[in-house]
């Protein structure tokens, strides 16, 4: 079995809310998104984006996801866990699907490939030895959060937010699915 392919059978996400410094600098974060963006997308239309918040904007977020969160009221939204990855965090990069007008290429393929930006960004970094976490949740669908939090256009939507930064060497790992029960073969 290959390196990769070993990796791949055993990679385990490390959760956002452990991750701690230090982080990848600049030089080490660009390396990983180079990675991320060799991923499937049909036509080259890079229907997808990154933002990159560190410490200070991670807590400038939390402060405006608490406000939206409170306005909306504890029957819509836990505003405590709403705000806990952005309070936490400690590096975190949006992965912003940012479709293209296309007739060649529908949109849900253009959010298909959004989806595989963020799982090879998330592979790239616990490969280079980070802790790393795919964390989405209500703010990341939240139109005024998108807007005024990270300047999206209406247009565009998270993908995912990954988190980045120091955890555990190891994890247990936890259920996996029965892969036999969820394939089925067509021979003719």
């Amino acid at each position: 079995m290959t390196d990769a392919l070993t990796f791949l059978k055993t990679r385990r996400s490390r959760p956002a809310k452990i991750l701690k410094g230090p982080v990848p600098d600049k030089k080490a974060l660009e390396a990983l998104l180079i990675v991320a963006a060799r991923t499937p997308d049909h036509g080259k239309l890079e229907p997808w984006r990154f933002v990159v918040l560190e410490r200070a904007a991670l807590r400038r977020l939390s402060i405006l996801v608490r406000s939206i969160a409170e306005a909306a009221g504890p029957d819509i939204v836990d505003t405590v866990k709403t705000a806990h990855q952005f309070e936490t965090g400690t590096l975190a990069v949006v992965v912003i699907e940012s479709p293209k007008v296309c007739k060649k290429f529908p949109v849900i393929e253009q959010t298909y490939s959004a989806g595989a930006v963020c799982l090879s960004l998330l592979n790239a970094a616990l490969a280079s030895g980070w802790g790393a976490n795919w964390l989405s949740g209500w703010a990341s669908h939240n139109k005024q959060f998108q807007k005024e939090g990270l300047g999206m256009e209406l247009h565009e939507s998270v993908a995912g937010i990954i988190h980045i930064g120091t955890g555990p060497a190891q994890m247990p790992d936890r259920p996996r699915p029965n892969v036999t029960a969820l394939t089925q073969w067509i021979k003719d």
